[in-house]
């Protein structure tokens, strides 16, 4: 769309009620920097309802002036897909409401605003568990993860966003309201329509409230941080991990020891967590709702990993603040990667029995095209995703590497699509991988997305820059 008309944003400020927009460039500048400080945006209004209702309006609104809308969350997004470039802006952060937690149900309500911690918490105290856990878990809201699809860290025992949404209410395009609110496991009834909204990036709707799905708390966790010469190993302990437990892994964290390098140089209160140097580390987290049972089937896990050569250390967390440790060395992997630089940012997945062979083959890829490259790889094992970071040489020129980014990234890239992985994991496509994605998507599944989208979107008002 052509950049929105002044006469049409003081139209839309001046049919809405007073306190529900805002001008204020210093409320709206921390909403258009994203947090790699890639994309700087702008936006003439930023709109923050406090109910769906006042989100329909809004959205009305702007359909009958011409106006196109940017939603965003808790600006957490790592793809530019929250930044606004002259669109009107709408934040959902004013929706706070837990509306209902039923633990007979085993689900909860609540609205888009809501942080992914809050949420936790709200579980937590009707004795239950939400289990998606990320690193931005204190600023993310339950709106911009399902927007985006979000994974994290317990992917491979309880799944993506999109395995723990029960039902969703939302703002159509067209400012209709679609109320599908439901608790239900159940209900084959044709399209299941909160699918197409969940990782769909703002582009077919506002998302506003959701019904998440809770789980039992489990009575007993182990958590280890172990040393590896290979992340082989990690593929074959990962399958001996299973085996053990029968679905009682919840984490299984793979780290390379440039990574953990970086966090220990630039990250507070962060020690080694082995007493050797490994060249990878792993994070094991076991689960299970017998008392004892976890720790006993880790004990076991790593025994017979020793004696069969996969592991050359490890260390048991013997208590919350160890375990706190282990997982901090593991959680600021990105952001200890800051002070080193910048760099070329990948979150890729590709089948797990193939995470080994993509590392070796995308690491001599890489090498070949920027010798002197860095590779700070970590990720998620058990289900496949890698994050997958090349940053400058130490002293080399950092804006001309940073101007190689979309080349280098090819490079990364035509290797997961040999291994028929996926560009973009967890964190969508936004601005970053749009274009990028019809290298790898077929025509007939560009076709449909744009089919799909033109069907509810017709004005094309909703994220207008983001998808197909």
């Amino acid at each position: 769309m052509t950049a929105p008309s002044p006469a049409a944003v003081d139209a839309l400020a001046a049919a809405l009620p007073t306190g529900s927009w805002t001008r204020d460039p210093f409320e709206i500048a921390p909403s258009l920097k994203e947090w790699r400080n890639r994309w700087t945006g702008e936006t003439p209004l930023l709109l923050l309802p406090r109910s769906t209702e006042e989100t329909a309006q809004m959205v009305r609104l702007c359909g009958q002036l011409g106006l196109a809308l940017t939603p965003q969350g808790g600006n957490t997004g790592l793809v530019g897909g929250q930044i606004p470039y002259g669109e009107v802006l709408i934040s959902t952060r004013r929706m706070r409401a837990v509306r209902d937690v039923a633990p007979l149900d085993d689900a909860m309500v609540v609205e888009a605003g809501v942080t992914l911690l809050e949420a936790q918490q709200a579980a937590a105290g009707a004795d239950r568990l939400f289990p998606l856990s990320l690193a931005a878990e204190g600023t993310a809201t339950i709106g911009g993860v399902i927007s985006t699809n979000a994974g994290g860290t317990a992917v491979l025992r309880y799944g993506m966003m999109r395995d723990l949404v029960l039902g969703l209410e939302a703002v159509l395009p067209n400012g209709e309201i679609f109320h599908g609110l439901k608790r239900l496991r159940k209900d084959n009834t044709g399209y299941d329509l909160k699918q197409l909204l969940i990782g769909a990036e703002g582009t077919l709707g506002i998302v506003t409230a959701a019904s998440l799905k809770l789980f039992p708390v489990m009575r007993s966790r182990a958590t280890a941080m172990v040393g590896l010469e290979t992340p082989h190993a990690a593929i074959e302990l990962l399958a001996r991990a299973k085996a053990e437990t029968g679905g009682g892994v919840e984490a299984f964290e793979l780290m390379k020891r440039l990574g953990m390098e970086f966090v220990l140089r630039h990250i507070p209160d962060t020690r080694e967590p082995l007493d050797s140097t490994p060249p990878w580390y792993l994070l094991i987290e076991l689960v299970s709702g017998e008392p004892g049972a976890a720790e006993a089937a880790l004990e076991r896990l790593l025994s017979d990993a020793f004696e069969a050569g996969l592991i050359i250390d490890a260390a048991i967390a013997q208590n919350a603040a160890q375990r706190a440790d282990f997982w901090k060395v593991r959680e600021e992997q990105s952001a200890a990667q800051k002070p080193e630089g910048g760099g070329w940012k990948h979150d890729v997945s590709v089948p797990v029995s193939r995470i080994a062979d993509f590392l070796d083959e995308a690491t001599a890829a890489v090498e070949r095209f920027a010798p002197g490259a860095r590779v700070s790889a970590f990720g998620h094992v058990g289900d496949g995703n890698m994050h997958y970071d090349i940053l400058c040489p130490p002293g080399g020129d950092l804006q001309a590497f940073l101007g190689q980014w979309m080349e280098g990234s090819r490079v990364v890239h035509d290797v997961v699509a040999t291994y028929d992985g996926s560009i973009s994991a967890e964190h969508g496509l936004g601005r970053l991988k749009t274009d990028e994605a019809r290298r790898y998507k077929t025509a007939a599944e560009i076709a449909a997305m744009q089919a799909i989208r033109a069907a509810l979107d017709p004005q094309r008002i909703m994220n207008p820059a983001v998808l197909f």
